[in-house]
């Protein structure tokens, strides 16, 4: 039922997505009519049926999820984009610019003055406003900061005093304390004098009179236990919790294995600061693997599809540069045995699907090893064990495989020993990329950069020149003495 009604919504999305921009074609052309009509009554009736089609489109966006309306905004060019942004409501602006792509948060940025980017800010609570920081001008934030009360401004600067990898940049501060010493039932009174609770409520956290963190009281534990009882006989104390400086990655690999929903975080005191909710962590998750996409094929930032040409131009230009260089490489390795091809020409027939098959099992490897690396910290047995692991993947997979295409080999062109070349070629280059699988990310660990960054590129170069290297010299050597 839920997968129907999920997609029943986004069919409606997409209705709305093919309106808008029926709405926007039919602008244009008034906006021609306009400007050659002779009949101006006419014209002024275009015109007005547009603007009704905008306010119905505007009635439709409030009726939206501020998630939904990114949705909107990303799927639109550029002039259509702004269009719509105009009409979303000014009180939800902020919570659209959190749920829209780094890309096109910048475009609407750009388009906003200083009194409309005053207002997002204002209308966003300190962990949300520390999300949209950095890419709001210093001029506003320092406005923004300055007009804020204390204890937001307090907490704002705590938010933005770590990186963007870590539990303080996911975690927010809107939450329920109690204290252990209370009974059941005060508690029950005491939330239902709140308007609401905050969002992934599922537990209540408990702290003495100083802030210190005792433990958590369960809802269902709340509603079922007597009235009576004291918070500190019914809430539970071991239970998982975070740092501010924990890694990410492992905050959002604690809520897969424990099927968290919030968790509480704490300083080195023991006091409760804050806490993760799982809408948080989806978050972290989807962008980090977005990011993961994008730099195995050498792209450092996400890229709008209706980005300026010249924008794109230059996101794409570094590791095309790198490309260029090993297809170089690649074509010098061929030119090394253009003599062994021009006798036995079967030779440029087979070399691609060498080269071809070792890329695919180095895009492999790494694929694994840097989903690996993205959750936790590799020790030199792990790595060891990764290094004996995929090798001897690599060797039954290119025993089989090689085999295989040592069988079609001499079933098309009759030669056993060009089909033994076949099958050696083919195991050799799997080993050499499984090899090179393993030790381009982790190499890259070990310096300080990102595994997943160009990786792509750079065994796909590795396995073309070592995979026509390794053919066409065992070719050399056997079949053509």
């Amino acid at each position: 039922m839920t997968e129907v009604i999920d997609q029943e919504h986004q069919t409606e999305i997409a209705a709305l997505i093919r309106d808008i921009r029926d709405v926007m074609a039919r602008n244009r052309l008034v906006e021609g009519l306009v400007d050659r009509a002779q009949e101006n009554n006419h014209a002024l009736v275009e015109k007005i049926v547009h603007k009704q089609n905008l306010t119905r489109l505007s009635k439709k966006l409030e009726k939206l999820h501020p998630a939904d309306i990114a949705v909107i905004l990303e799927a639109l060019p550029h002039e259509e984009r702004m269009a719509i942004w105009e009409l979303v409501h000014s009180d939800i602006d902020g919570e659209v610019l959190l749920e829209v792509s780094d890309a096109v948060r910048e475009s609407l940025l750009a388009a906003m003055d200083r009194d409309e980017l005053v207002q997002v800010a204002n209308n966003l609570d300190a962990d949300e406003l520390a999300d949209l920081a950095p890419d709001l001008p210093e001029q506003i934030m320092q406005e923004v900061f300055t007009a804020l009360p204390l204890a937001d401004r307090e907490k704002l600067k705590f938010a933005l005093s770590y990186g963007e990898d870590t539990v303080g940049a996911l975690m927010d501060f809107d939450l329920v304390t109690v204290r252990a010493d209370v009974n059941i039932d005060v508690v029950l009174r005491y939330l239902r004098r709140m308007d609401n609770l905050p969002d992934h409520t599922d537990k209540l956290f408990v702290v003495d009179r100083y802030g210190q963190f005792e433990g958590v009281l369960h809802l269902k534990t709340l509603l079922l236990s007597d009235p009576d009882a004291e918070v500190s006989q019914v809430m539970a104390r071991d239970v998982v919790r975070f740092h501010p400086e924990d890694k990410a990655r492992n905050t959002a690999d604690a809520f897969e294995r424990y099927d968290l929903i919030s968790a509480p975080v704490t300083d080195e005191n023991n006091r409760l600061i804050g806490r993760v909710t799982v809408d948080a962590v989806v978050d972290f998750i989807r962008e980090a693997s977005d990011e993961e996409r994008l730099a195995q094929v050498g792209l450092r930032e996400e890229e709008d599809i209706f980005a300026p040409i010249l924008k794109s131009v230059r996101n794409r230009a570094p590791w095309l540069a790198v490309n260029l260089v090993t297809a170089l490489i690649a074509s010098r390795v061929i030119g090394l045995f253009s003599g062994a091809i021009e006798q036995l020409v079967a030779l440029a027939a087979l070399m691609p699907i060498v080269a071809g098959m070792g890329g695919n099992v180095g895009n492999q490897t790494i694929t694994m090893i840097v989903r690996e690396l993205a959750f936790r910290q590799l020790g030199n047995d792990d790595i060891r064990l990764l290094y004996s692991k995929e090798m001897r993947i690599a060797l039954i997979n290119g025993l089989v495989w090689g085999f295989i295409l040592g069988l079609i080999t001499f079933l098309l062109y009759q030669g056993l020993a060009l089909s033994a070349v076949m099958m050696a070629a083919v195991t050799l280059n799997f080993l050499t990329a499984a090899l090179f699988g393993v030790t381009i990310p982790v190499v890259r660990m070990k310096l300080g950069r990102d595994p997943a960054l160009g990786s792509s590129v750079l065994i796909t170069a590795i396995t073309d020149s070592g995979g026509f290297f390794i053919f066409l010299g065992l070719a050399t050597l056997f079949l053509l003495r």
